[in-house]
């Protein structure tokens, strides 16, 4: 079984504080050993570093201001947050998984994808020259404004959720239409601090599912937002069946962005998928996919 998206460091967002800052230079081989070793700890035998590429020096031509496009005050705060967080190397990030493999870890070297469907394909022409075994693909911000800040609350109420609903899964349905990435990334993240609607918008959910189908991108089983205000996994249950009924493949993820959270909640994790008609797993090597069985941990 495998971890297919971790992170090496915490997020760096001025509103949270900064826990552990990136060391300037290459980073030490023997952070990504803790991580495999706890993820082996929880029977976990391969894990894939997935790190965000805005997160990167190397981004900041390729993606440009994009926060410029929301009124001052948003755009404020969604600058703050990504210049805060811009802190490290995609050459140095690259190189230590790259010493890892050499060293025998079994780990892979992937990207997290921040989809902005106006920058996509300069994205892409960039990290074509990298040899990622996976790319997986995310939404954190709607136009330039992240909804899933800790100061996001007043601008959800001055949208609607509803609406912030249909313009999340609008850029999750064009992120799965394009086929730049072999994997979705917490799928229905915009949950994230909790804002629920009255019913579940499967109207919605259907439009990603049939966008899915259309380039065969997998989707991932997070167990992120379990540690975070929702308290429910990414996906959650009914979206998750949907993924499953349509066929899709899946991946398993913990989103960790520290060691002690490599692989936590698989357990839980292999049951939801089970649960959700899923047999298999999805492993990823060279942007290739090999199916792996789910083993039931309640058996």
């Amino acid at each position: 079984m495998a971890d297919n998206h971790l992170h090496l460091y915490p997020h760096q967002f001025p509103h949270h504080g900064h826990p552990l800052t990136p060391p300037d230079g290459p980073y030490p081989l023997e952070r990504v050993e803790e991580y495999v070793l706890m993820a082996a700890e929880r029977g976990v035998t391969e894990i894939a570093f997935t790190e965000h590429f805005y997160r990167c020096f190397e981004s900041a031509d390729v993606l440009g201001p994009f926060w410029e496009q929301e009124t001052t005050a948003v755009a404020e705060l969604t600058r703050q947050d990504v210049l805060a967080d811009r802190t490290m190397s995609l050459d140095s990030y690259v190189e230590v998984i790259a010493r890892a493999k050499e060293a025998g870890l079994p780990v892979l070297l992937g990207l997290e994808v921040d989809f902005f469907p106006e920058t996509i394909d300069a994205v892409l022409e960039m990290v074509r020259q990298y040899p990622f075994d996976v790319l997986v693909g995310s939404v954190h911000w709607i136009g330039g404004w992240g909804f899933d800040k800790p100061h996001a609350a007043e601008e959800w109420e001055r949208r609607g959720r509803r609406k912030v609903y249909e313009e999340f899964f609008e850029l999750e349905a064009q992120l799965a239409a394009t086929g730049a990435v072999d994997v979705l990334a917490h799928p229905d993240r915009v949950k994230m601090r909790g804002p629920r609607l009255d019913r579940e918008p499967t109207d919605l959910y259907q439009e990603l599912v049939s966008a899915s189908l259309s380039t065969g991108v997998a989707v991932e089983l997070n167990s992120g937002g379990l540690r975070h205000p929702v308290e429910e996994a990414y996906p959650g249950p009914t979206l998750l069946r949907m993924f499953g009924d349509a066929g899709l493949d899946l991946t398993l993820a913990s989103d960790a962005h520290m060691p002690a959270e490599a692989a936590w909640g698989f357990d839980l994790l292999a049951g939801l998928a089970l649960d959700a008609g899923f047999t298999h797993t999805t492993r990823f090597d060279q942007r290739s996919r090999s199916p792996e069985p789910i083993v039931d941990p309640r058996t």
